[in-house]
């Protein structure tokens, strides 16, 4: 079995194993942040999907979910990449994946700035660049491709949802630009 086909059929929960383990023990987590880069590896626009939230608002969000059981961190960035971004985006999975951030999501506001109201996670926050044409998934209504001074700006604003915002200026400051 290649690295790519990762054998995820017993690492599935059911809706209701899924709820218990939620209720008791962290989640880990990716948050990725998909740029394009120029010829110089230069940070050039990065891609932010627009989503309806369980509230009915509409919010910018970066490319996220859970790491399986008995899965790979880079198998994991490449699969949710594919998920949001599809099969085309031709992401290029850093040689070393260490993250630029680690993440806390609690369930109760206000104790970090990340907030998941469904459980607590941990999530591991990485830049990833993408080479090929990226269409949002199903569950995205839109992928927006910013200058970085733009997703500067609207990682400040209300728009981003759950601390995405905090996570987005650390990717830039990790990546040279000014906060």
């Amino acid at each position: 079995m290649s690295e790519m086909d990762t054998d995820t059929s017993g690492a599935w929960l059911s809706r209701e194993e899924l709820r218990d383990a939620r209720e008791r023990l962290p989640i880990l987590y990716l948050d990725l942040v998909p740029v394009r880069v120029d010829e110089r590896s230069v940070v050039t626009q990065v891609g932010l999907l627009l989503r309806g939230t369980s509230e009915g608002r509409i919010k910018r969000e970066l490319v996220s979910g859970r790491v399986l059981y008995h899965e790979r961190i880079r198998d994991a960035i490449l699969r949710h990449i594919d998920k949001d971004l599809g099969p085309m985006a031709l992401p290029q999975v850093p040689i070393s994946p260490q993250p630029f951030a680690i993440a806390e999501y609690f369930p109760t506001p206000g104790v970090t700035p990340f907030h998941d109201p469904r459980q607590h996670a941990v999530s591991m926050a990485h830049v990833v660049v993408v080479m090929g044409d990226c269409a949002p998934s199903a569950d995205a209504l839109d992928l927006a491709w910013l200058n970085p001074d733009e997703a500067m700006e609207l990682s400040r604003s209300e728009e981003m949802s759950g601390g995405h915002g905090v996570l987005l200026r650390q990717a830039l400051a990790h990546l040279g630009f000014p906060v």
